[in-house]
């Protein structure tokens, strides 16, 4: 009987380590399927999910019931385990290098308790290469073991969009791949009990981890392109959504909006395929440029309304901004790397006076990340009003609600174009 078999009939279980924005999903999904072990170093985590709360607040109680799973932060409880995810954050350091500490933290956790037999299956978004170069060594150093006698590994890049109700891990086809032929297909049919939309098949781990990588680079590099057009229309007096509502008439234009890039997949994997483009003697040109224009972007909006209050003779230390929206996209609780911080700072480079309200975000959360807290609402009136994420509740706003806290002769701020064509009694701007 193989391991699969074993999967379906709830004898060998299956193990996610790390309980986050990806893995809490994969890990639910699953155990409707098989029998889960959900392991993380929290906690406190583990305590929230035990009791049927998602500490990221992405899914509900229903979401927990009838899921066979035990969540852990005790290591000897994920020995019983014989086919393990892994899904981890893979993040960039103050350098914008990756900072693999997580991911071979995780490696080592599970080395700690592999057996002959078992399977690693990683989906932490990484290099190509980074699996066989980095993690199977260490999981044979700390297990004892030998990587393709005694255990097999895989990688199936995680998917899952923070926030997307519509697109879930079943209704993305997910990439899968083994380190031979036979770990492959039982990795896919064991991903194929809970992706409904299928599985492909990569030809190797470092196809898979190639694709994961490159599928946030392209709209990274896109999503550049719109915003240095945004900075050119703006020279011209012209408005760049009005200019992408034109050309997105033809049949094979690519929609694409500028605005701010930050989050943990967007902002950060090309950081990832451009470190080891550079370890192979090749400077990447094209997502390297993309990458310096989309981390410009939070700056340069608040200078270009810093030049705007300058000459409405505004004295910009007596000048007060409310920005509206602190997560890294909308209706998320997530804020990592996220970029409105950037235009946070540059306003109070210039000694302006900052108010940052958030219906989503948490207040503790972003003193201890950025440093600044978030007011609970709008306090007296404000110059400029920048209009940052595009939240639900700010989608229904009128010019009417603005008149509550923005002056007569004040500046609204869109950077996601929410109110274009709607605004007559504010200066208006946007990307």
């Amino acid at each position: 009987m193989n391991l699969y078999e074993d999967i379906i009939q709830k004898k060998a279980p299956i193990a996610v380590v790390g309980l986050g924005y990806v893995g809490l999903p994969i890990a639910l999904e699953f155990a409707h399927k098989a029998k889960v072990i959900g392991f993380d170093i929290n906690p406190q985590r583990v305590e929230l999910m035990r009791q049927g709360i998602d500490p990221s607040g992405e899914l509900g109680k229903e979401d927990f019931e009838g899921a066979d799973i035990y969540f852990t932060a005790d290591l000897t409880e994920l020995s019983e385990a014989k086919f393990f995810i892994v899904a981890v954050p893979t993040p960039i350091d103050n350098y914008k290098q990756p900072d693999l500490k997580p991911l071979i933290s995780a490696s080592k956790t599970v080395g700690q308790v592999l057996k002959p037999g078992d399977y690693v299956v990683f989906e932490s978004t990484v290099y190509p290469g980074c699996t066989e170069d980095d993690c199977i060594p260490v999981l044979e150093e700390v297990s004892g073991l030998t990587f393709g006698k005694d255990f097999k590994v895989g990688y199936s890049p995680e998917r899952i969009n923070p926030g997307d109700k519509e697109h879930t891990l079943a209704s993305i086809v997910k990439v899968v791949s083994g380190s031979d032929k036979a770990s492959a297909e039982i990795i896919a049919k064991t991903y194929e009990l809970v992706v409904k939309a299928g599985v492909h098949r990569a030809s190797s781990i470092k196809v898979a981890e190639a694709a994961k990588i490159i599928e946030n680079t392209q709209r990274d590099v896109n999503i550049a392109l719109m915003n240095e057009l945004s900075i050119i229309f703006s020279r011209m007096g012209i408005n760049t959504y009005e200019v992408l509502e034109a050309a997105g008439t033809k049949w094979n234009f690519l929609k694409f909006f500028p605005g701010l890039v930050g989050g943990h997949c967007i902002g950060v994997d090309p950081y990832y395929l451009t470190h080891k483009s550079a370890q192979l003697g090749y400077h990447a040109k094209m997502i390297n440029a993309g990458r310096e224009i989309n981390d410009y972007m939070g700056a340069h909006a608040a200078r270009q309304l810093v030049k705007r209050l300058i000459a409405k003779e505004n004295t910009l230390r007596a000048s007060r901004v409310l920005i509206m929206g602190t997560t890294f996209k909308e209706n998320v609780t997530d804020i990592r790397n996220s970029k409105v911080v950037d235009v946070v700072e540059e306003f109070k480079s210039y000694g302006v006076q900052v108010d940052v309200v958030d219906p989503y975000a948490d207040k503790d959360q972003v003193a201890h990340e950025y440093g600044y807290q978030l007011a609970g609402a709008p306090s007296g009136m404000y110059d400029v009003a920048v209009v940052a994420v595009s939240h639900q509740p700010y989608l229904a706003l009128s010019e009417n609600d603005f008149k509550a806290f923005l002056k007569p002769d004040g500046i609204l701020a869109d950077l996601k174009g929410l109110y274009r064509g709607k605004i007559n009694g504010f200066e208006y701007w946007s990307l």
